[in-house]
């Protein structure tokens, strides 16, 4: 080929050099990386520091001393881990929470399922209203929250026990009570995450074809029936994504016994964040109080997994 028709080709249309083609496609790597590098900083500072940092002070005595000398901290590799589960206080904590995650999770999804498929199918008139409605303790505040739910289960000027009383009885003490305190903390987060799981589920409803449920009634199927065998095995990848957030969230429960209970009566409703908190803020355990936070994140990490192994093949 000449050197007058190689000029032509190369300045044909559509005809880029290979030179221009990894220059371009070099400037547009800086300029993602240059878009990037603040969401990189905070990252780097706010998260990833802290995560490394804390677990390396669990390996560590770190307390109140080394918060100005951190290196002055002592290694002591597992004896943290070890301790933890000697500790009746965390093993306590670690039960609580247990139950917390136990009830609450399946009543928050069942509950949102419910409400959801009423909302998406039995309730024609006002839905909006309702929606909103059920998702407004979503974003309330945790203090206005409790406040509410204070004055609700008020042994003595609460709103259950002026009721109680209209008709001779006499109400429990709801939060001071070792039998009951749990069972309250629990209905207070599922009526409070009730709205999450249903705006979930509502979107999972309305991506399933119209075609599918006209049929089924065509062929003599009820709702129970339709709800058993149609709607939930189509809603498995929302209920498996709704299952994971919510059993992340109950596992990390914090503001509800700190709020509410501070733990009490007799560590009854002392979860695991708590206790961590606690150790690392009140009592500046904070070698101990990292190991606590890693034993939580690994039983997280374990459970997520396990959920995910279990409802992998009916989600394909």
């Amino acid at each position: 080929m000449s050197t007058t028709s190689r000029k032509a080709a190369d300045a044909a249309p559509g005809r880029r050099r290979p030179g221009r083609r990894r220059g371009s496609l070099g400037v547009q790597n800086a300029a993602g990386w240059l878009f990037s590098t603040p969401f990189l900083v905070l990252f780097a500072v706010f998260m990833a520091f802290p995560i490394v940092a804390t677990l390396l002070m669990s390996f560590t005595d770190f307390g109140l001393g080394n918060v100005t000398r951190p290196l002055d901290a002592r290694f002591i590799g597992f004896e943290n881990y070890t301790r933890l589960f000697g500790d009746e206080r965390f093993l306590k904590s670690l039960f609580n929470t247990a139950y917390f995650v136990v009830v609450g999770v399946p009543l928050t999804i069942g509950l949102g399922l419910l409400v959801a498929v009423l909302l998406n199918n039995g309730i024609d008139r006002a839905r909006t209203f309702f929606r909103v409605g059920f998702y407004a303790p979503v974003v309330t505040s945790i203090v206005a929250v409790a406040v509410v739910w204070r004055f609700v289960l008020d042994p003595s000027d609460g709103l259950i026990a002026g009721l109680a009383s209209e008709v001779g009885l006499t109400a429990p003490d709801f939060l001071g009570s070792e039998a009951l305190a749990m069972p309250s903390l629990i209905a207070m987060a599922v009526w409070r995450n009730l709205g999450t799981v249903m705006v979930l589920f509502i979107a999972g409803l309305q991506a399933i074809p119209t075609e599918v449920r006209e049929a089924a009634r065509l062929d003599g199927v009820g709702p129970w029936q339709e709800l058993r065998r149609i709607t939930v095995p189509l809603l498995r990848p929302t209920l498996l994504y709704a299952s994971v957030i919510t059993t992340i969230g109950y596992l990390n429960v914090f503001e509800e016994p700190f709020v509410m209970t501070q733990g009490g009566p007799s560590d009854s409703t002392l979860t695991v964040s708590l206790n961590m908190y606690r150790e690392g803020f009140n009592f500046f355990h904070m070698g101990y109080a990292s190991a606590m936070a890693y034993v939580l994140f690994v039983v997280i990490m374990g459970i997520t997994v396990l959920q995910l192994r279990l409802l992998k093949d009916n989600t394909r």
